[in-house]
């Protein structure tokens, strides 16, 4: 049961990380709302089509199920979004990462408060060390490979346009 558990969360995680490269290839050639609705819209589609296969009419038994969870679309239109803009303005690696990090904290914060209807597991500080550690993998892979330049070069920018003389 828990290498199943493993295994699908391994799968997700590559998942994520494909779907938000193609989302940023789509919206290379449209707007970022257009990705976000073409996004969900055959998230829809594949969703509600696999369901009938596999759920048949159990797919539209939605008793017992609390009004605010209707919200969890419109949150993904969110999620969407703002993948969308923080791997145009981050790129690929650097946005995942920050993403899953902010994950993993929020999923700590929600699950040791008990928010949201989570059955509250105590916070140990094991658990924000390890948080930690990979926020400090992030800055060391962010700016671990930036090397001062030499002296001569320092007045060089890259992002300076060079003067006509």
């Amino acid at each position: 049961m828990i290498i199943t558990g493993v295994l699908l969360a391994l799968l997700a995680g590559s998942l994520v990380s494909l779907q938000t490269i193609f989302n940023s290839k789509v919206n290379e050639r449209t707007g970022s709302w257009s990705t976000t609705t073409l996004v969900l819209f055959t998230g829809f589609i594949a969703s509600f089509l696999i369901s009938l296969l596999v759920e048949g009419k159990n797919t539209f038994s939605l008793q017992h199920m609390q009004p605010w969870y209707w919200l969890s679309g419109a949150i993904g239109v969110g999620v969407v979004f703002c993948l969308v803009q923080g791997m145009k303005l981050l790129g690929p690696t650097y946005a995942i990462s920050i993403v899953l990090t902010s994950q993993l904290s929020f999923a700590l914060l929600f699950d040791s408060m008990g928010w949201l209807g989570l059955e509250p597991i105590p916070f140990t500080w094991n658990q924000l060390l390890g948080v930690l550690v990979i926020v400090g993998g992030i800055v060391l892979f962010k700016f671990g490979g930036l090397k001062k330049e030499s002296s001569d070069s320092s007045d060089k920018s890259p992002h300076t346009v060079p003067s006509k003389s």
